[in-house]
């Protein structure tokens, strides 16, 4: 499959790459603005290759020619917990458009495309349709689905919405698309929260430890919980980060740029969510993390990982894209 190329567009940290890259396509540079998140992604791939930016500054001439398009274009427009101005935000909504004059100037064959799951509701369903509407002006015979990462060997609740493209040229009336529905590989919540840093165990040691206390004696959680009690199953996982505290069991809620509070059990001690582990939950591969381990600050990571592409779920729609156009055969490479 290293006759496919693909770049990557708001890349983030680079998950919907890893699951291209996994299906052995190669990637010829990317597109980021975030400078942190940019210095993630070089530790993951290497110094070397040119980031063109604001993907709204970009003359589509200067790109590379390359087949296939991989974008997370920004959320927060769009999102349950964020503005909800859509389109109209100059700044972020509009993403879609600068993506789309990319697609028309290069060519490009296919697209995979990610966004929250409040897209789909957004201006009463008018968002979607606008968006679907200009891809379908721009050539490209159009998919889209709501899907959760936790289908797809991640432990973590995490429900998005994909688009796949392929350009009308290349296919026929009759050719179709079906979203893959899971994924044979499977990780357990016992494999993602392996971070033995000690640092991250929480108890009265730390200042907000007694803001923790506290919130357990709210209105909304008094007399409902213990510290005993909470403490007595490992890997437990414990959300704080409503008024109303929320367990799970075997996996986590989903993760977001921003919001943090994740604690669980291990050891018979609380611990907190590491950014280490949060790459494993995104299903990056643990060399990936090892990689980054002590570089960047835990918030940072949290965030830059909370704001990413689930790994294994790009690689699975990409890999159903692949079967569907005839092209079968590749080595996937193993973690």
């Amino acid at each position: 499959m290293k006759d496919i190329k693909f770049m990557d567009f708001c890349a983030g940290i680079g998950g919907g790459r890893i699951g291209l890259e996994n299906l052995d396509m190669q990637c010829l540079e990317f597109s980021e603005i975030d400078k942190d998140a940019e210095i993630t992604y070089r530790n993951f791939f290497g110094q070397n290759e040119e980031n063109y930016g604001d993907l709204m500054k970009i003359n589509p001439n200067d790109l590379p020619d390359f087949d296939f398009m991989v974008g997370g274009f920004p959320c927060q427009t769009f999102s349950i917990i964020g503005d909800r101005c859509g389109l109209e935000d100059k700044e972020r909504g509009q993403v879609i458009y600068g993506l789309i004059k990319i697609l028309k100037a290069k060519k490009v064959k296919y697209v995979i495309l990610e966004n929250v799951k409040g897209l789909i509701n957004h201006d009463k369903g008018r968002t979607l349709k606008v968006i679907l509407e200009l891809l379908d002006e721009a050539g490209y015979k159009v998919y889209h689905q709501l899907l959760n990462s936790l289908d797809f060997g991640v432990p973590q609740m995490r429900e998005r919405i994909y688009f796949v493209g392929i350009r009308k040229d290349l296919v026929d009336e009759n050719f179709k698309y079906e979203f893959p529905k899971n994924s044979d590989k499977k990780l357990t919540i016992e494999e993602c929260l392996i971070d033995d840093d000690k640092s991250l165990i929480f108890n009265e040691k730390h200042k907000s430890y007694l803001t923790f206390l506290k919130y357990l004696n709210n209105k909304y959680n008094k007399g409902k919980y213990t510290i005993d009690k909470l403490l007595k199953d490992d890997f437990k996982i414990i959300d704080t980060r409503q008024s109303d505290l929320r367990i799970y069991h075997g996996k986590t809620p989903t993760l977001r740029k921003g919001r943090h509070g994740i604690l669980y059990v291990k050891n018979g001690q609380f611990r907190k969510l590491s950014g280490y582990e949060s790459l494993l939950l995104q299903g990056f591969p643990k060399k990936y993390a090892d990689y980054i381990k002590g570089k960047i600050s835990n918030s940072k990571l949290l965030g830059q990982t909370g704001n990413a592409m689930t790994v294994t779920v790009i690689e699975e729609i990409a890999k159903n894209l692949m079967k569907a156009i005839g092209k079968i055969k590749w080595q996937i490479k193993r973690y």
